[in-house]
């Protein structure tokens, strides 16, 4: 067997990162980028390219979020940022809806990773964010989900507890969460909040009513928690958004 001093530096597993980047460029349904402590794009894949509306690597690479987003949708980028690089800590499984190349806005959970020099002073991050797609039927019904996503459009302006989710799908909360993220890459709580945003973001279209109404209408506690998971999750305000569609 190969004694310890056999194995290799692990300094030497860098030299693969040309190739692993080839690799996350095939990855169309997952952005990634690297950015350094100044917030400045080091590294980026294809799908990212695509997001910003670029047509190259070389016109991210060297730029800011802020190059290339609202000022809104950068702030709160840069406001992760910062909190990822100022604590040292991750940041997990963020939902957040995403515009794709399409123009066409899409789920993802976002994930960003603070990167450590030798000493342990955080010299950047990775970020990667994985498109959530929308599941077939048949994988929600094989899953024993039916009844839960039922229930949860059935009854948006109610209380929806992960508990009483779970004795509808007859399962334990445990159990329910496994299949959730299984067939919807979500916890149980972050499918019910995306299944509410949804549902608002209809309303705020297709009707002239209240901003409060379509709050209790979509089970948010009041106006003002609605309008702040709203903007948390689609960068605009829901008085935002209802006047940018209806121009």
């Amino acid at each position: 067997m190969p004694s310890r001093s056999d194995k290799p530096d692990p300094a030497a597993l860098f030299e693969c990162q040309r190739e692993l980047i080839a690799l996350l460029d095939t990855l169309t349904e997952v952005i990634f980028c690297v950015k350094d402590t100044e917030g400045v794009y080091v590294e980026v894949n294809a799908a990212f390219v695509r997001r910003t509306g670029a047509f190259s690597k070389r016109q991210v690479i060297g730029s800011r979020a802020t190059d290339h987003f609202g000022p809104e949708l950068a702030e709160r980028y840069e406001e992760q940022d910062r909190r990822v690089i100022e604590t040292g800590r991750a940041l997990r499984d963020q939902l957040e809806l995403i515009q794709q190349s399409t123009g066409a806005h899409g789920w993802y959970l976002t994930t960003k990773l603070p990167v450590f020099d030798d000493d342990g002073t955080v010299v950047g991050l990775v970020s990667v964010s994985r498109d959530l797609k929308t599941p077939s039927e048949e994988s929600v019904a094989l899953d024993g989900l039916q009844t839960v996503v039922d229930h949860v459009r059935g009854h948006l302006s109610e209380p929806l507890r992960v508990a009483d989710l779970a004795a509808i799908a007859g399962c334990s909360p445990a159990q329910l969460e496994r299949r959730m993220r299984k067939v919807f890459g979500v916890t149980a709580t972050q499918y019910v909040l995306r299944v509410r945003v949804e549902a608002a973001r209809r309303l705020l279209v297709e009707t002239d009513e209240p901003l409060a109404i379509i709050a209790g209408r979509c089970g948010f506690y009041d106006q003002s928690a609605f309008t702040r998971r709203f903007a948390r999750l689609t960068n605009a305000t829901p008085a935002q958004f209802r006047a940018r569609h209806l121009r």
